[in-house]
Formats: structure tokens, C-alpha cells, sequence
């Protein structure tokens, strides 16, 4: 990886969109440090960390946010608006044809579905930037209870998230690429100081030596093992070997040559714990909203899905809740590995291209075999998902050490750092093909 940085930092072409995308960066940590006009941030903050205390979904979107909800900065909304409309037009690509014919239609559909996901990106950022301003008003957050600076705040916070996704694409077109993402990965990354503070202060400040040093070594092995997991995760495939038959045209041979179809185990990525999370977090956000805080049996549905009382010693009980996550998690892996991969189109193709699977008879036969040896794979990366995603869980129910890069921030960190270096690395390869030509 540091060797294809270097070899990148040779190139001027790769180098100056290397120094872009951080040009880019800094921009948006500028931003999480401006707040809103109109908004008393002492008091915001206080009134955030009591919620954020007894709430999981707000810690969550603190994450994700990279402190800038926290400090009710400009982009407090962050990308979470960008993520979400991703995913319903991915959604929509299924129920609605014309969704699915632009999916199918180059270079012209690809357009029309990124400017769809943009319309429905700054509607959802404006519902969320009302929903904000209202309870701001209700905290008592604002400066003044004026309906323009409601309407000021509102306008701030849904121009933030617009701005990010903008700064995202251009990321993507005159960076390294992967725009949304590394705008994702840096507000998470940029959590990991502070959160490895608070793990040295509880378990290895003022400890006696060896019980600080045995933590320390500990904390450190947890998350290498972590790294290493998901990086084997990330890289784990099926290769299905694919033999196309020999065709005679005149005096040529086409065709006969051999190739793979590469089936990755964990095919849907970190999708299946963000959906199962966001299912998670939409009673917690709807109780609050509400204003709920009575006792009752929906309180204690509550406590159920609160991470933070799973694996506690004094309430087993509520260990339910992790095993619904859990049945989430394979649910939603194989979901979403359902919508992104159809094995009867890829066995079609193969069919009219002259393609087989040495063994296996074209058309359904094949579909059938890639959908059994993909129902394989897909529970083998959805246990490994689980894994990564309980472990920081049981730390947290155990001893109480709640940070935020575990399980789903390590996952979406790790991920795209390998992407982006796939990036770097064929962009130089293209630079090499095309130095080659002009010689």
C-alpha cells in the first residue's frame, strides 16, 4: 500500500488530484468547526450529550458526522441524507421499470439516476433540517424564537449537506475517486483520537504498570484483529471458472479462451449493517420526536434494542435484542446481494456469448448453480459481518468501553482505504498503457 503511495507521489498527473481530494478534505473539516448562525452552542451541546446518552441513534449519527452534529456546525447533516437517497433509488430500481431501464441504459441512465439521487438527497435534507430547527426551538437552542431565523437555520443546515455531496462528486471526478465515501471515512477517522483518549483514560490511566500494560496490549490486539479481518473479508472471493466455445469465421478462430467470474463473500458490503442499524434507530428517533418518556411495554422494546445493554452482565435478558440484530444482518445480506446480483442475467449472457461453466449446462442449470454457490458465500460474509459487528458490542456491554470505530465505522474505513488504493493504482496503470501507445 505505502509503496503504491509513493510510486503515486512520483506522478504529477496522480499527485495533484492526490493533493485535491486533501485540499477537498480540509474543507470540509473547516466546515464542521463553523456553526449555525442563531444557535447557542454551549447549550446544544449540553442538551446533545444528555440525549446522546440515553440514545444510541443520535451516538450513531455523531459518528458518522464526525462531531460536526455535536458542535451544530453548517454540516451537521453530514452525507447521511446522500447515503439514504442512495439507497431508496437502489430501492426503486426494482419496483418501478423505468428505475430499472435507465440502470440498464449506459452512460445516459447512469445520469439521470445521479440526478434523481441528488433531487432526493436535498428533500431528505430538508426534513431533516425542519425537524431540527423544531426541536431546537423546543430545547431552547435558538438564540431567539423567530420564525426567520428558524427558516435561517433550516436553509444552513440543508446548503451543508448539499454542499458535502457536491464536494463529494468533485472528489470523485477531479480526485482519487470514491468522493461520498472518503467524505465518510475522513469524519470517522477524524473520531479515533479522541476515542482512543477515552479508552487509555478508563483502562490504563492510573491502573498499577502491568494491569495498564495487559489493557493496553489488549485494546491494541482487538483492533489489529478487527483490521485483519475485515481485510480478509474485503478480499475473499469465489472464483467460478467460464469456458467459451471455439467459433470459425472464414479463415479465424474466435473464442475458446478461458476466464472467472469473481464472487465476492461479502457481496453487499457494509449495506446489511446499515440497514439493520437505521431499522434499529427508527424507534429510538420516533419516541424522541414524539416525545415519549413514559414506562410501559414500548419502553421496555426500547431498552431491548439499546446496543449498549447487550452482553450486560446484570440484564442478559436484554441480549434479545442482539439476536434480532443478528437475523437482520443475514437477512439484509442476502437482500441486498439479491438486488445488486441476478445470476439468471449473468447466466443469459454467458449463454448468448458462448459461455459455460465446465460441467454445467447453460442457461437455468447455470443460474441455479451460481445462486447455491452464492447463498454459500453470502452466510459465510454474513457470519464474518456479525463477528466485526458484535465484538465492539461486547466490549461496550462488558466494560462499558463505547467507541466510535468499531464494527461499522471500522468496516466503511478500512473498505475504502483498499478501494482508493485500487483507484491510485489503475489510474497509474492506465497512465502507464497510455505512455506506452505514444511511444
Amino acid at each position: 500500500m505505502f509503496k503504491s503511495l509513493m510510486n503515486a507521489l512520483k506522478v504529477k498527473e496522480i499527485r495533484l488530484k492526490l493533493l485535491f481530494t486533501l485540499a477537498m478534505l480540509a474543507v470540509i473539516r473547516f466546515g464542521t468547526t463553523i456553526p449555525v448562525p442563531g444557535i447557542d452552542v454551549q447549550a446544544f451541546k449540553i442538551w446533545f450529550e444528555g440525549l446522546k446518552s440515553g440514545n444510541d441513534a443520535f451516538g450513531f449519527v455523531d459518528r458518522f458526522t464526525g462531531g460536526s452534529f455535536e458542535r451544530a456546525s453548517i454540516l451537521a447533516l453530514n452525507i447521511t441524507p446522500y447515503i439514504t437517497s442512495s439507497i431508496i433509488v437502489q430501492l426503486l430500481t426494482i419496483a418501478i421499470p423505468k428505475f430499472e431501464e435507465w440502470q440498464k441504459d449506459g452512460e445516459d441512465g447512469r445520469k439521470k439516476l445521479t440526478a434523481m439521487t441528488r433531487y432526493i438527497t436535498v428533500v431528505l435534507a430538508l426534513i431533516e433540517s425542519i425537524a431540527m430547527a423544531v426541536n431546537f426551538y423546543k430545547g431552547g437552542s435558538l438564540a431567539d424564537k423567530s420564525i426567520f431565523l428558524a427558516i435561517q437555520v433550516v436553509a444552513a443546515f440543508t446548503a451543508g449537506s448539499a454542499f458535502l455531496m457536491w464536494i463529494g462528486e468533485r472528489i470523485t471526478e477531479n480526485g482519487v475517486g470514491n468522493g461520498i465515501s472518503i467524505v465518510l471515512t475522513i469524519n470517522i477517522l477524524s473520531r479515533i483520537p479522541s476515542d482512543l483518549h477515552s479508552l487509555f483514560e478508563r483502562f490504563v490511566s492510573g491502573k498499577p504498570i502491568a494491569r495498564g500494560v495487559v489493557s493496553a496490549v489488549i485494546i491494541i490486539a482487538v483492533i489489529i484483529a478487527l483490521v485483519v479481518l475485515i481485510v480478509v473479508l474485503n478480499g475473499a472471493e469465489r472464483r467460478i471458472p467460464v469456458q467459451y466455445a471455439k467459433k470459425i469465421q472464414g479463415r479465424r478462430t474466435y473464442g475458446g479462451n478461458r476466464s472467472e467470474i469473481p464472487l465476492k463473500v461479502s457481496t453487499a458490503g457494509v449495506m446489511p449493517i446499515i440497514f439493520a442499524m437505521s431499522l434499529f434507530q427508527f424507534p429510538s428517533v420516533i419516541t424522541y420526536f414524539t416525545g415519549y418518556k413514559g414506562p410501559g411495554v414500548w419502553a421496555t422494546i426500547l431498552e431491548y434494542l439499546r446496543q449498549d445493554n447487550w452482553f450486560d452482565p446484570s440484564h442478559w435478558e436484554y441480549s434479545i435484542g442482539l439476536v434480532v440484530y443478528i437475523l437482520l444482518l443475514i437477512f439484509f445480506a442476502y437482500f441486498y446481494t439479491s438486488i445488486t446480483f441476478n445470476p439468471i442475467e449473468i447466466a443469459d449472457n454467458m449463454k448468448k456469448q458462448g459461455g459455460f461453466i465446465p460441467g454445467i449446462r447453460p442457461g437455468k442449470p447455470t443460474s441455479d448453480y451460481l445462486t447455491s454457490i452464492l447463498n454459500y458465500i453470502i452466510f459465510i460474509g454474513a457470519c464474518g459481518l456479525i463477528l466485526i459487528a458484535i465484538i465492539p458490542y461486547f466490549f461496550s456491554g462488558m466494560f462499558k468501553a463505547s467507541v466510535s470505530f468499531g464494527g461499522t465505522s471500522l468496516i466503511i474505513v478500512v473498505s475504502v482505504i483498499l478501494e482508493t488504493i485500487k483507484q491510485i493504482e489503475s489510474q497509474m496503470l492506465v497512465r502507464n498503457y497510455k505512455g506506452f501507445l505514444e511511444d
